[in-house]
């Protein structure tokens, strides 16, 4: 017998044990419920594969260099200290970009196959690839302003800082920085028609920098998040300019209402709008479509369901005992 024909030796059962699991009964009866289960609705026959949440990791990492590529992109500089050629910087990030964008169009095609009914397989994946570089290529078109708005969101975040040493220091260290980055991303694929990529890579996010936006909310540029962890901020929130945030501040909802049938109704405005020029500091919970006036300056801790005109100061000036139920408050 040859060497490729033997079989690697058994683990030998330890004596007087018995498996103590029914595992072929087991597999069945997942089986079944996953045969039965609502999420399996559209494919009954088939797999579904979704996307990959490493790959867009990746993909948004060369995004993130292709924008910002002597701080976040070349590991080395000139052998001879000085900057790096103008052509060498426009190599990498055009070889990064179209690695990125290619990466990301293999996704959203993913996405979009997963959510249509199978067809004819070649005509399929002539329509996917179509609609999939059709995204890609709105969204490349997009950096350039998503770069210019960021550099905004980096100048805030040095000015509001003083603990900030650099605009650099703010660029490579502060999660808040990350966060509003990759949510200028995911906006903008949100808005193209790529929702489940939108969200991925807001939970991509959410996991490095404990601050929770959702790809909906639309943010004016020059935002700043001081701290980050905590942040919540609900898919209808509409955020002027020159709004800062501190640690644990929650944009939520303060209800979800039903239909006549007990359904959530979907799409509905129920986040704050904040105007511009407003702070909001550590622990404020601001719930419902509520609107927070220009200028306005929300305190630490505050409960807050109400409109606010411009130019308004809230602080906690007295502990509140409200009842809540039915999903209100979150």
């Amino acid at each position: 017998m040859s060497e490729a024909m033997v079989s690697p030796p058994q683990p030998s059962p330890v004596e007087g044990q018995k498996e103590s699991w029914n595992l072929a009964a087991i597999v069945a009866s997942l089986r079944g419920i996953r045969d039965r289960s609502h999420l399996s609705w559209r494919h009954p026959h088939s797999l579904v594969q979704m996307p990959s949440r490493k790959a867009l990791g990746q993909a948004l990492e060369g995004l993130s260099a292709s924008l910002y590529p002597h701080r976040l992109g070349q590991p080395e500089p000139d052998l001879f200290g000085l900057p790096t050629p103008l052509s060498a910087t426009d190599y990498f990030v055009g070889h990064t970009l179209d690695a990125s964008l290619r990466s990301l169009r293999d996704q959203i095609r993913i996405e979009l196959a997963a959510c249509e009914p199978p067809r004819s397989r070649e005509q399929q994946t002539r329509d996917l690839e179509h609609r999939a570089t059709s995204i890609v290529a709105d969204f490349a078109d997009q950096l350039p302003s998503i770069l210019a708005i960021l550099d905004t969101d980096l100048q805030a975040a040095f000015t509001g800082d003083p603990a900030a040493g650099s605009i650099d220091e703010v660029l490579v260290c502060y999660p808040g920085v990350k966060a509003i980055t990759y949510h200028r991303f995911a906006h903008a694929l949100y808005g193209l028609g790529s929702p489940v990529i939108a969200r991925i890579i807001a939970e991509i996010s959410h996991s490095s920098t404990g601050v929770d936006i959702h790809p909906g909310a639309e943010i004016g540029e020059s935002f700043f998040i001081d701290h980050g962890s905590g942040v919540v901020i609900g898919g209808t929130a509409v955020i002027g300019k020159r709004v800062r945030l501190y640690q644990a501040v929650t944009l939520g909802a303060k209800h979800f209402p039903v239909d006549d049938h007990g359904h959530l109704v979907k799409g509905e405005p129920r986040h704050p709008i904040v105007e511009d020029d407003v702070v909001i500091y550590a622990g404020a919970t601001i719930l419902g479509r509520v609107t927070i006036g220009k200028g306005s300056t929300i305190g630490g801790n505050v409960w807050l369901t109400r409109s606010i005109p411009a130019g308004t100061t809230i602080t906690q000036a007295r502990a509140r005992n409200e009842t809540f139920n039915e999903g209100a408050g979150i």
